[in-house]
């Protein structure tokens, strides 16, 4: 006995089956329906756009593009260092728990999670990295971002091995914006 399709059943089905646990995008013009149009939710956006990174002796280092994706719900950054090293972020505000995330993974096979609070105007993050060894290392990292006056950006990445007692610094970073 041949099998009888019903194709339209099928995709009435599928189709009642997304709308209810998929509801629509909500309208970026209708605020009060946008999920990330809070406050919080824009506390990292003075790192948005392209920049070129300097050092803190002045030396370019590489130029990072930060861009709102996801309606306005996070930011990526892509990383492009001047000796190839290359990285990308995916930073997000957590409501619930009232904190900002930020996952890096980078072309030398690094993962950074960390996060934090927006911190006079700036921002926070923090972590822990480790190493497998043996001896199995575990060291806390700690970035900060500062909006200056002149509309550039610091980034003071800093770390500790001794459970934040003393701290290294990282990477300080100088970002001018690309016109």
């Amino acid at each position: 006995m041949p099998v009888r399709r019903r194709p339209l059943a099928a995709v009435a089905v599928l189709w009642a089956a997304t709308s209810a646990c998929c509801p629509p995008a909500a309208d970026a013009a209708d605020a009060k329906h946008a999920p990330c149009a809070t406050a919080a939710h824009r506390q990292f956006d003075f790192w948005l756009g392209t920049w070129d990174v300097a050092d803190a002796a002045g030396k370019d280092v590489g130029r990072n593009r930060i861009t709102s994706v996801h309606g306005g719900c996070a930011l990526l950054e892509e990383w492009q260092g001047r000796g190839g090293f290359a990285g990308t972020s995916l930073n997000a505000y957590d409501p619930l728990a009232q904190r900002w995330h930020q996952t890096w993974v980078d072309n030398a096979g690094g993962l950074l999670r960390l996060e934090g609070t927006a911190v006079d105007g700036g921002m926070r993050l923090e972590g822990e990295t480790g190493d497998a060894g043996p001896p199995r290392t575990v060291a806390r990292q700690r970035i900060e971002w500062s909006a200056l006056p002149d509309g550039r950006v610091r980034q003071h990445w800093q770390a500790s091995k001794d459970g934040g007692r003393t701290w290294t610094t990282v990477f300080d970073g100088w970002y001018r914006r690309v016109p």
